[in-house]
């Protein structure tokens, strides 16, 4: 009882789920909304560019969402032009139009184009266009053979610009390290000091004791201070490298040791001269002596001549001492040159980094990695594309790279029935492989088998290696309007020389008319972004050769 209690709430349920689709349906019929399509012209000369319009009657509150892009195939979309807007009572009509063109003669069906109105969805009828070829008078324009090919200049492309970039921040680093780092500066006064011998900077100091007017100001504390300061920094260089610490006594004493050990000339009076200036200098910084003026410049004179003596007394430096002197030097420049190299591959690694971390923040790790060091896939994506048609009755495609001609074996049997061309870039255990072939039966009655084909092709994979295949069937219609079967998936497929598979993506593109059959195979890897992107630009280049209706008339009457 209570199952079917369950059959018939269902059952209801059903009936209620209907019922509201069909409210849904009426109530959308007698929409406010109202879309109509239309064309300026239903035939056209190959090249020439049709006006396809739509005509949009909404509420004003309505937002209304036109198509864009490319979705008029296999008719190319011009130019998509803004939408005029009129005002009527509560309603706008907007008109939208855009210039549509075909380069190959036939008849196309402009596909059915979606338009959303506020929260519901329209679509416009399916418009048929005739696409002529020009007739040619050939009594007025002459007929000539074809020019033959000419070489031209290969284009150098846009790398010299980055080029330039390159260098040119290469050169502001430079320059700025330069700069700031290695161009010899202007020396500094107190540079321009210490670069002058202990007795050139005693000399220039007691000049600059004249200029102080120290005297003239009775600033004799300071005048004695700087006056022993001068005489006791001389010899602290020259002497005794404690000049400057030590007492009076401490110095005199060291410099009569020095006397007696022959270590330096320098006479008794000189010493009892020192002497005498620094006790009296003692007095004044201590004692708050004030000695007479004149005394005071007496023994700047004094000092001054003392300087001299001292320098006359000192022994002249031996051989080992210059050499000393002179390998101290080279090390000091040496330890300047290596500081200067560090903070410069410092910055420049900081440069470095930095652009690294931000090109990577900008473009991504892989795509920057893939622009620096290089990939295969993405080298052919970039390079120059060569478009062509392969095999008769053709088929026209888009490739980075020429398709060469591969012999087929046929058997000697099947030589007679059919003749077959092939062309192909790699191999099917490469990371991208491009296949085409075009399969002509000489019987004109003789239908291709696409299932066939293809099950042949998913064997011919599996006897290569090529396991857990997964095959799908959708239909394909190439822009310039044949249609075909798509056959793809993915498949595991065994890299040569290792052990190792590699999740791979085919797409076979099977195009059949009468006694013809026309593929297109691409096979790459599926985790190349690159290659990936390579196949979908292929596929969608892909144009099949069809055969005019008379053409096909004509066969058969023959």
């Amino acid at each position: 009882m209570n199952y079917e209690l369950r059959i018939t709430n269902f059952k209801d349920k059903q009936i209620k789920n209907l019922f509201l689709s069909i409210v849904l349906v009426l109530l959308s019929w007698f929409s406010s909304a109202q879309v109509t399509s239309s064309i300026d012209s239903t035939s056209i000369k190959i090249g020439e560019q049709i006006t396809y319009k739509i005509a949009v009657e909404a509420d004003t509150t309505d937002l209304v969402v036109f198509p864009e892009g490319q979705t008029f195939m296999p008719l190319e979309m011009v130019e998509s032009f803004k939408p005029d807007t009129t005002k009527n009572n509560a309603k706008y009509n907007l008109i939208k139009r855009y210039a549509l063109t075909q380069f190959d003669s036939g008849a196309y069906t402009i596909p059915r184009q979606k338009i959303v109105v506020g929260t519901k969805t329209f679509f416009t009828d399916s418009l048929k266009v005739e696409v002529n070829n020009i007739v040619i008078d050939t009594t007025k324009q002459g007929l000539y053979d074809i020019k033959p090919l000419i070489e031209v200049d290969k284009s150098i492309g846009n790398w010299w610009k980055y080029l330039l970039y390159i260098i040119l921040f290469l050169t502001l680093i430079g320059g700025l390290l330069y700069w700031f780092i290695w161009r010899k500066k202007p020396l500094t006064q107190e540079e321009k000091v210490a670069l002058l011998s202990p007795y050139e900077r005693a000399k220039l100091s007691l000049q600059k004791l004249d200029d102080a007017n120290y005297l003239e100001n009775e600033q004799l504390k300071d005048y004695y201070s700087e006056l022993t300061g001068i005489i006791r920094t001389y010899l602290d260089e020259k002497v005794y490298d404690h000049a400057l610490e030590s007492t009076t006594d401490e110095l005199v004493n060291r410099l009569k040791l020095l006397k007696d050990g022959n270590q330096i000339d320098l006479k008794e009076d000189d010493i009892k001269n020192i002497e005498t200036i620094l006790k009296r200098a003692d007095l004044v910084k201590f004692a708050k002596s004030k000695p007479d003026i004149a005394l005071a410049e007496i023994d700047r004179k004094t000092i001054d001549i003392e300087i001299d003596q001292v320098k006359e007394a000192l022994p002249e430096p031996t051989e080992e001492e210059k050499l000393r002197d002179q390998q101290y030097r080279e090390e000091q420049e040496r330890k300047k040159k290596r500081k200067k190299t560090i903070i410069t591959i410092a910055i420049a690694s900081f440069v470095i980094i930095g652009t690294l971390i931000g090109l990577t923040a900008y473009y991504g790790y892989d795509k920057l990695k893939d622009n620096i060091l290089g990939h295969p896939s993405k080298e052919l994506l970039d390079g120059e594309w060569v478009r062509s048609e392969y095999g008769a009755p053709g088929i026209t495609i888009s490739t980075p790279k020429v398709l060469k001609r591969s012999d087929v074996e046929i058997p000697e049997a099947m030589k007679s029935k059919l003749r077959t061309g092939r062309f192909v870039y790699g191999s099917l255990l490469d990371d991208f492989y491009i296949f085409t072939t075009s399969t002509v039966y000489t019987d004109p009655n003789q239908e291709a088998d696409i299932e066939k084909q293809v099950n042949a092709l998913i064997s011919l994979f599996e006897a290569d290696g090529g396991q857990n295949l997964v095959v799908k069937n959708d239909k394909f219609v190439t822009p310039n309007g044949a249609e075909g079967l798509k056959t793809h998936g993915t498949g595991e497929f065994p890299t040569p020389g290792t052990n190792k598979y590699h999740l791979r993506n085919y797409v076979i593109l099977n195009f059949a008319a009468k006694n013809v059959l026309q593929q297109a195979i691409l096979i790459h890897r599926e985790d190349d972004k690159y290659a990936k992107e390579m196949a979908d630009r292929i596929i969608n280049s892909i144009e099949v050769k069809k055969e005019d209706k008379k053409q096909e008339e004509n066969k058969e009457e023959g």
